[in-house]
């Protein structure tokens, strides 16, 4: 039993990864360290409630606050007193009130439970999707690619179209079928910067349709998205997505210089055609 990862141990190893996640500087796009001049600057907030804790007690509210939203967010139905009896008969060392073989058969239990019911949704998003697709196919502006991309040309540009090798910079709103935008740059107030072919499938054949200064709406079918794994914790498995996305710059990527046209290879450049790759490499894909 010791052995068998529960998904008690899961979330909670969760709620301190999500802790290490919102401590990265990385994570959020960097803001001046003066408000412009032309701003009063902001009032200086409030102390927060916990403000003079210890850094043992906020640290065990940290991990208690983002494993509640994990709980909340992925929708398992447990309570609040329940957990906090397991923690205190945990920390205190006292004797569970459960069994090795009770506890083992319950998760097991809650598990398959839990698993069912994502299967479900998975299912329910998967219709949801392909009747939404079939309906938007039909509009008036909608054009349909054969990978199942659907776009339609909110503005059109002048400007180059990109390659899979290039970077692009975007401003762009992303938002499921219920209309809940889930990402945006225009929020930020940001434009972001990326390479073509770094991104989901969706995008990359989209970008490649766009020219600079067009505004398109992508709706992506989640086979272009993320799948059934689907992403965080908005963007649920088979998830159609739709994009609004603005093409603003293209950075192309740096090619070698070409060698001169009387440039003469080594005699032994040339590879036997029976050659085999070394020991650990792989032939080119």
């Amino acid at each position: 039993m010791k052995r068998m990862i529960t998904l008690s141990a899961l979330l909670l190893l969760f709620s301190v990864a999500g802790t290490a996640r919102a401590a990265d500087p990385k994570a959020a796009p960097a803001k001046p360290a003066t408000p412009p001049a032309s701003q009063p600057a902001a009032p200086a907030a409030p102390p927060s409630p916990g403000a003079s804790w210890s850094l043992e007690e906020k640290a065990g509210y940290i991990i208690g606050l983002n494993l509640g939203n994990n709980l909340r967010q992925q929708e398992i139905p447990v309570t609040a007193d329940q957990i906090i009896k397991g923690l205190r008969d945990g920390l205190g060392n006292a004797k569970a009130q459960l069994s090795d073989a009770e506890v083992q058969a319950a998760m097991t239990e809650f598990q398959q439970q839990m698993m069912a019911k994502q299967q479900a949704k998975t299912e329910k998003n998967k219709k949801a999707g392909e009747e939404f697709l079939a309906a938007n196919k039909a509009k008036p502006g909608v054009k349909t690619t054969a990978s199942g991309l659907q776009y339609e040309v909110i503005k059109e540009g002048t400007g180059p179209t990109p390659k899979a090798t290039d970077k692009v910079t975007v401003n762009y709103k992303g938002s499921l079928l219920d209309g809940k935008v889930f990402d945006s740059s225009y929020d930020r107030g940001q434009p972001v910067t990326f390479g073509v072919g770094q991104v989901i499938p969706g995008w990359v054949e989209g970008l490649q349709l766009m020219k600079v200064g067009s505004k398109y709406k992508l709706t992506i079918p989640s086979a272009l998205a993320y799948g059934e794994n689907g992403a965080g914790n908005e963007i649920g498995p088979n998830s159609v997505l739709q994009f609004e996305v603005e093409l603003l710059k293209i950075e192309p990527s740096e090619q070698p210089a070409a060698p001169p046209a009387d440039a003469k290879k080594p005699a032994d450049a040339k590879k036997p055609a029976d050659a085999k790759p070394a020991d650990g490499q792989k032939p080119p894909q």
